[in-house]
């Protein structure tokens, strides 16, 4: 199904700049969709890779590039304790592993066991929960990438002593590795349980956020990216993450 933009910018702008900053495709990837001819520009098709769109002009994508926007693997994962997210040391075990037949939801290509798929948001070994791995620039741009305000939300597990105060600090002021931590979202939803939003990523922040205030972490479990949601996903098992997931989530970054 081919899908049409109309550009509302104050100034002629290249194609494949104005795909890339609204987060349609990367700019290469806009170049060879200009170059396999699925462009079009107020219906005439465009040839040419450094062609602008002007104000007020219509571009269309036509159904051939729809099937190549969004073909780089996209998997989510409810990753179990005992995983790895990245890159596995030794005799660790890396979330990848998981990618098999038998532990797929749904249907579409197993990914191969050589594929790249990173961590868009890593998840520690000893954390549970959504994880988003891709080969998708553009995914990872929007998500991990240093301008991105989408949110993470955990729903965590505490040992020690709840109170006011500590919520206070843990939703702002705290440091780590010597640089104010950006406001969290931190509420209490049972005794012992704290739900954390935070739009940053810090190596094992929510753990060590709780420590700062005498706080030891029993269970972490990531459930949301944006809007992407764990959902009902059985612990242990995959899915590959569809077009409409994929557009939520770029719109959520820009």
């Amino acid at each position: 199904m081919s899908r049409t933009f109309i550009y509302d910018g104050p100034e002629p702008v290249r194609i494949n700049k104005w795909l890339a900053n609204s987060g349609v495709c990367s700019r290469r990837e806009a170049e060879e969709l200009i170059a396999a001819g699925a462009v079009l520009i107020d219906g005439e098709r465009v040839s040419d890779v450094g062609r602008k769109i002007a104000p007020g002009q219509t571009l269309v994508l036509t159904d051939r590039a729809e099937l190549g926007l969004g073909a780089q693997v996209s998997v989510v994962i409810n990753k179990p304790v005992g995983i790895v997210s990245a890159q596995p040391e030794h005799e660790q075990i890396p979330a990848a592993r998981l990618l098999t037949a038998e532990a797929q939801v749904g249907k579409g290509i197993v990914p191969s066991s050589r594929a790249s798929l990173p961590p868009l948001g890593r998840l520690d070994q000893d954390s549970r929960g959504l994880l988003l791995l891709s080969e998708d620039g553009v995914l990872a741009k929007a998500i991990i990438g240093p301008t991105s305000e989408v949110d993470k939300e955990y729903v965590v597990t505490v040992k020690g002593k709840v109170d006011r105060a500590k919520i206070q600090k843990l939703r702002h002021g705290l440091e780590l590795d010597g640089r104010q931590l950006k406001p969290a979202k931190v509420t209490l939803q049972d005794t012992q349980i704290l739900r954390f939003v935070l739009t940053e990523g810090r190596n094992r922040q929510i753990r060590r956020m709780c420590e700062l205030v005498e706080l030891e972490v029993v269970d972490l479990v990531r459930v949301r990216i944006g809007p992407l949601e764990l959902g009902d996903l059985p612990e242990g098992k995959w899915r590959h993450l569809t077009a409409a997931e994929r557009d939520a989530l770029i719109a959520a970054s820009v």
